[in-house]
């Protein structure tokens, strides 16, 4: 059921009951592991458990390199001309891999008619800030010397926060460069100074990550770098005059705040933002849309938005 806030750019979600089945389900399987990711010993099994999400009929897989950053396009037939949607894939900037997202990345292919070209930026430890930022400018770049003029940034996790650390470098990016039309965070990490309360707040209700998974991805990702730079916690940043924003994120997560603040900090500064907050659901659960009604439902409304902003 979707009920829409007192504020008009929040929305909340309650899930239904055969969600609610379903999550319980997950809550139980993944609770031996709670807390364990790390990188890089962790790359392996992250990128298996992304492998499983399935993949969508009509999407070919074609490997190129962008300005010196490998990357994966997932492209349908009769795809719209000169609009891309550039994919960055969550981890906590140590794991992931474009290959291991193809198959959600895909997704937003299929739904939209666009096509998606998902970036393998460098990982932390062993390629620290600013390496996925400037991988991530540069992917865009490349989108743009191939002819694409509308383009629009998508991500998760990390590689949401990611996504809206880019839009608003890009925002004020050289004259001559066609900044984003606007950007879809999943779960974004915003925040790596980690001093959002639902730290503790929803640790409990968390299913994945915990405080110190988070404290060491970020201390990989940082190597001593300022955790309150805008340009690694866009929480921080100048917000004024973005293009529109779609945020989604679940209320059973310790991110949680990062999503919240910054929406409300976005919609302050006078932009198109939309929050859309999922009762009981875990970090990232769009890519859960093959079981969770709910996350079938933010992949359509995410996916209507995409359309929508790069047909404007």
């Amino acid at each position: 059921m979707t009920k829409p806030s007192q504020q008009s750019y929040l929305t909340d979600h309650t899930p239904s009951a055969a969600d609610l089945a379903v999550l319980a389900e997950l809550r139980r399987q993944s609770e031996p592991f709670k807390g364990t990711l790390s990188a890089p010993e962790g790359r392996a099994a992250y990128d298996a458990m992304m492998e499983m999400t399935p993949g969508a009929a009509g999407v070919t897989h074609e490997q190129e390199t962008l300005r010196g950053v490998a990357g994966v396009w997932c492209r349908v037939a009769g795809a719209r001309k000169g609009r891309a949607i550039l994919y960055l894939h969550g981890g906590g900037y140590g794991v992931g891999s474009a290959w291991a997202y193809r198959n959600f990345a895909g997704q937003f292919a299929a739904r939209t008619g666009i096509n998606v070209f998902a970036a393998d930026y460098p990982l932390a430890p062993e390629h620290p800030f600013p390496a996925a930022l400037d991988s991530a400018r540069a992917a865009y770049a490349g989108l743009v010397d191939k002819g694409h003029d509308k383009i629009l940034i998508a991500g998760d996790s990390a590689g949401g926060g990611l996504t809206l650390s880019l839009l608003a470098a890009l925002h004020r990016a050289p004259e001559g460069m066609p900044v984003p039309v606007g950007a879809v965070a999943m779960s974004p990490w915003t925040d790596l100074t980690l001093s959002g309360s639902s730290m503790v707040s929803r640790q409990d209700e968390e299913f994945y990550l915990t405080r110190p998974v988070l404290e060491g991805f970020a201390q990989n990702y940082l190597a001593g770098a300022n955790p309150a730079n805008p340009a690694v916690s866009p929480l921080f940043g100048n917000l004024a005059g973005l293009p529109p924003v779609q945020v989604h994120v679940g209320t059973a997560e310790i991110l949680l705040g990062d999503s919240e603040r910054y929406a409300e900090k976005s919609r302050q500064a006078g932009n198109a933002v939309s929050l859309h907050r999922w009762e009981a659901m875990p970090h990232v659960f769009p890519s859960s849309f093959a079981i969770l009604d709910g996350a079938e439902q933010a992949m359509a409304l995410m996916s209507g938005f995409i359309a929508q902003t790069l047909d404007r």
